[in-house]
């Protein structure tokens, strides 16, 4: 991909993102969204500069790595928009929830669709490890972390005392551990 591609996609894709975080987020006063612009753009990144490298010499160790972890994050946001969807029972837009929703993959973990940014950032980096790459796999992992604690005060706002709880019981992203 030459630079002016490179740059023409980028400015494209950050006009998308601005508008999105706006329409779906900041708009309505769910702050989080101004993180999620950051995650979403490291992504963006990522996804450009690891483009030109992404199905060569396929049977590397880094390449099985990004693969596996590629896939594997592909089963969170679909059971995650699925339960919040059902469960959550969203007035509008998917992320304003009348319910708090505790079930399916969030019975788990609280963050199943903001995990699964995570492990999409992670394997794009994985298909070209360089310090560009991880610096924007960082940006991708605080700006995540960040997302879900902005979040988390905004549900604690919303559902009090029960988000409290649910909060004890379950991890923020890796069931058992994180």
């Amino acid at each position: 991909m030459n630079d002016v591609a490179f740059v023409i996609i980028l400015a494209v894709g950050t006009v998308a993102n601005i508008i999105f975080s706006w329409l779906f987020s900041i708009r309505a006063g769910r702050y989080h969204g101004i993180y999620r612009f950051f995650s979403f753009e490291s992504i963006l990144v990522l996804v450009l500069l690891c483009a030109p490298v992404w199905f060569t010499l396929p049977w590397r160790w880094n390449q099985l790595v990004s693969w596996v972890i590629l896939v594997g994050a592909i089963p969170l946001p679909l059971y995650g928009f699925l339960t919040l969807r059902a469960a959550g029972k969203p007035e509008g837009q998917i992320e304003n929830t009348t319910v708090l929703v505790t079930s399916g993959v969030y019975r788990y973990i609280r963050h199943p669709l903001y995990a699964s940014l995570i492990l999409l950032g992670t394997g794009i980096f994985f298909k070209n490890i360089t310090p560009t790459t991880a610096a924007c796999a960082l940006v991708n992992l605080v700006a995540m972390v960040a997302t879900a604690r902005t979040e988390e005060r905004e549900m604690l706002k919303k559902f009090g005392d029960a988000y409290a709880r649910y909060m004890e019981r379950t991890k923020m992203f890796i069931p058992f551990i994180v």
